[in-house]
């Protein structure tokens, strides 16, 4: 899938991309509670310089600032990083923010201690020569010693067992809303890619859209392919980029609802 495929997946999910979540400003919280111990515990005691390079609405990127780190996000949708710069601003957040390709990072070497790539953002990369792109573009803009942080979803029995659509989730607005959000996927004959439509159903009066009646629901489909990569095949890409102390965290010991990767410049 090209660039524009995905930017437009982003563009189109930016403006309920919080509904996905239960409570967005807990799962803020949260988060940056998980990710800050795994930058003090790798890098020792902060404030540490980040690159959020895949930062869509600011869920990572807002509350790493939040807890004092000097935070940078990137993204492919113009739409997402605009919202992000919203977002932050009003929870008092300061972040850097800018629209960018994780393959062809505009940064100068050497100016981060930390990058963070999270819920699965690396999968929409769908050839091998596109991941080692996007993780030398990282391991560039790293300083020395830096730490790559990235996520994805488990994928090694996903791919055994190829399942066709993902539980609904049910989460409740601040207003009273309802939103469901569910996946259905379709597989690719090699066994590996998929291609994702992301469903959500919010109740008419609930989206902020004009000539709702209150009743009702309204759909929102949009579509994007994913990699189903496992962690053995990422170990693999990042020690080629030339990452060490290649390390996957399960989320028992992280709190993080997907696996972490964390490695070395």
């Amino acid at each position: 899938m090209s660039s524009s495929s995905v930017r437009r997946f982003y563009d189109e999910l930016t403006a309920d991309y919080h509904r996905i979540f239960p409570d967005w400003d807990v799962s803020i919280a949260r988060q940056a509670t998980t990710f800050d111990t795994l930058l003090g515990a790798h890098l020792g005691p902060g404030p540490h310089r980040v690159l959020d390079c895949a930062c869509g609405i600011g869920t990572q990127a807002i509350g790493l600032a939040l807890r004092g780190h000097d935070v940078t996000g990137t993204d492919l949708s113009p739409r997402a990083v605009a919202r992000a710069q919203t977002e932050a601003a009003t929870r008092g957040a300061r972040i850097t923010a800018a629209v960018a390709d994780m393959r062809r990072l505009p940064l100068r070497p050497g100016a981060f201690d930390a990058v963070l790539c999270a819920d699965n953002a690396l999968p929409h990369l769908l050839t091998g020569d596109d991941v080692a792109a996007a993780l030398a573009a990282v391991h560039r803009v790293l300083c020395d010693d830096g730490l790559l942080v990235l996520t994805v979803r488990d994928y090694a029995d996903i791919r055994r067992t190829r399942p066709t659509s993902t539980s609904p989730q049910l989460s409740t607005t601040a207003d009273g809303g309802t939103t469901i959000t569910f996946q259905l996927w379709r597989w690719h004959d090699d066994g590996e890619r998929y291609d994702l439509r992301h469903f959500q159903l919010i109740p008419d009066g609930h989206d902020g859209r004009d000539g709702s009646d209150g009743t009702g629901w309204r759909v929102h489909e949009r579509v994007t392919t994913c990699w189903a990569l496992t962690t053995a095949q990422l170990t693999d890409f990042a020690t080629a980029a030339g990452f060490t102390d290649v390390t996957w965290h399960t989320p028992q010991e992280t709190g993080f609802y997907q696996p972490v990767l964390t490695a070395r410049r």
